[in-house]
């Protein structure tokens, strides 16, 4: 089939190599415009259009809402359009554009997870298993009709970053698969069952503040799922933020005090409602990411040093 592929991120990239080293034709390539990034803000393209400019592929980046942008969708004439993080709403007249439709690539296993963090969501819920889900795209909130699934393991010690990053490279089979059945007219796309619904909405900064009073459990797993996007943090005594990496749960240690910090020449162990965490690596302001212990040691911490608690207020009375 002769296709059109919208992607942004690096994750859209191996079904994007999928597609080129199939027997399907990908027309263009459809991503975000140039953005700002680096310390610099330096207008930087996108990894797919990266990736499509060295296959010698039109790549467009005018936004789907444009007047005359589904006229030129239609001009294309391809036969169908596949979705992996784009990042964009397409309006009725664009989806129509195509006329087997826009097979959209999710990761996780629709109706769960809807919305545009599923991996970063399944992995703080705890969740031992996710997947990715090919369906076709339609007004809604990745409500369409599932052409395929497939599912994988949550690991123990995943990061949304890592386990993203597998599924981003094992879903290209299933994706394959579906397009092979829209073209040879066997796909039974199957409407999403009422049941089973979780929405998935981006990760804030507010969601990556670390409180030190929930459980160790919870704490590893709102660390891991802000990994590395948007970064798990936490404060300083004086206030100041103090970025964070994976932490390991430490269940020999239970006699800290939530946010309480105990540190040694080879760990860093804070307090959690339940035991303790040790600390892997941490980012303090203006610095780059450091072994936790490296840090503690030129920080002066001792066992008075609780993280996550106000400031003390200048002249504030006893």
């Amino acid at each position: 089939m002769r296709l059109l592929f919208a992607g942004t991120p690096d994750v859209a990239v191996p079904s994007l190599e999928a597609l080129l080293a199939s027997h399907h034709e990908v027309v263009a390539v459809l991503t975000r415009a140039d953005a700002r990034a680096g310390r610099g803000r330096s207008l930087r393209p996108s990894p797919v259009r990266v990736r499509a400019e060295a296959a010698g592929l039109p790549v467009i980046t005018d936004r789907p809402r444009t007047e005359g942008f589904a006229d030129r969708v239609r001009d294309l004439g391809v036969d169908a359009a596949v979705v992996v993080a784009y990042g964009e709403i397409l309006r009725r007249d664009v989806l129509d554009a195509v006329p087997h439709g826009w097979v959209n690539v999710h990761f996780s296993v629709l109706p769960a997870w809807r919305g545009a963090a599923p991996v970063q969501r399944a992995v703080l819920a705890g969740d031992e298993v996710t997947g990715v889900s090919t369906f076709l795209l339609e007004e809604g909130l990745d409500t369409g009709p599932v052409l395929g699934t497939m599912t994988e393991t949550v690991r123990p010690r995943d990061t949304s970053g890592a386990l993203l990053e597998r599924l981003s490279t094992a879903c290209t089979p299933l994706l394959l698969a579906s397009l092979g059945a829209l073209e040879d007219g066997t796909a039974t796309p199957a409407a999403q069952p009422a049941e089973g619904v979780s929405l998935a909405p981006k990760l804030t900064a507010d969601d990556a503040h670390v409180v030190w009073t929930h459980p160790a459990l919870g704490v590893d797993r709102r660390v891991r799922a802000c990994t590395p996007a948007p970064g798990a943090w936490t404060t300083l005594p004086d206030g100041t933020r103090l970025g964070l990496g994976p932490v390991k749960p430490r269940p020999d240690v239970t006699d800290l005090d939530p946010g309480q910090v105990r540190a040694g020449k080879r760990e860093v162990l804070v307090g959690t409602a339940t035991h303790a965490v040790e600390l892997g690596e941490v980012s303090p302001v203006g610095k780059k990411q450091m072994v936790a212990a490296d840090w503690a040691r030129g920080a002066r911490l001792d066992d008075t040093t609780v993280l996550g608690a106000a400031p003390a207020t200048v002249g504030a009375s006893a």
